[in-house]
């Protein structure tokens, strides 16, 4: 038999709750998110809170998978045979370093802790890099390569690229700039 009281209310005020939390922590960062202020913003008391989430850790959680979900929606299209493949992989990884400063910047200490503990999104990113791999491969255009290694290694140094850009404030053309000079060496090593 189950707690009454365990279950959680999931409505249109946990949406409020949650747009909430997500403009309180990209505008002044996750750590500024507490009950009290979401709150206050939304003229609630705690037991209107506390019967939709259990913690403000849950809610931050779910503005961090929202904010997961839209970086990969944004960065990942099919490839075009008429395009290069080297600046279509450029253009793929670099709109990852500019949605991350879009979305992440004032949020990113919350958002890279939990990419860095997040074993859903390492298995997803790592699956769309290994398609590009065996992609690639398969049209000759790189090196026979481990396909595995390869796609953890390039997401280990995309995701690192990415937390240290946006977590040292670096302005964004530039670090897009330095970015794409670097990936470029990169790609180049594993040109047929």
């Amino acid at each position: 038999m189950t707690n009454e009281k365990s279950k959680l209310i999931s409505d249109e005020m946990s949406e409020k709750i949650i747009e909430t939390a997500e403009r309180i922590a990209t505008t002044d960062g996750a750590n500024t998110v507490t009950v009290r202020k979401i709150l206050c913003e939304l003229g609630i008391t705690n037991r209107v809170f506390y019967n939709r989430f259990r913690n403000i850790d849950e809610v931050l959680k779910k503005v961090y998978l929202a904010t997961a979900l839209k970086i990969r929606e944004s960065v990942f299209v099919k490839p075009d045979s008429q395009k290069d493949f080297f600046e279509y992989v450029t253009d793929i990884v670099t709109a990852s370093l500019t949605v991350s400063y879009d979305t992440k910047m004032k949020f990113n200490q919350y958002i890279f802790e939990n990419d860095s503990l997040s074993q859903s999104n390492y298995e997803w990113w790592t699956a769309e890099i290994k398609k590009l791999i065996d992609y690639a491969k398969e049209k000759e255009y790189i090196k026979d390569v481990d396909s595995d290694i390869m796609s953890y290694s390039i997401w280990c140094f995309c995701r690192g690229y990415n937390a240290d850009a946006v977590g040292r404030n670096l302005p964004r053309e530039e670090a897009i700039k330095n970015f794409r000079y670097s990936f470029a060496f990169l790609l180049e090593g594993l040109k047929k």
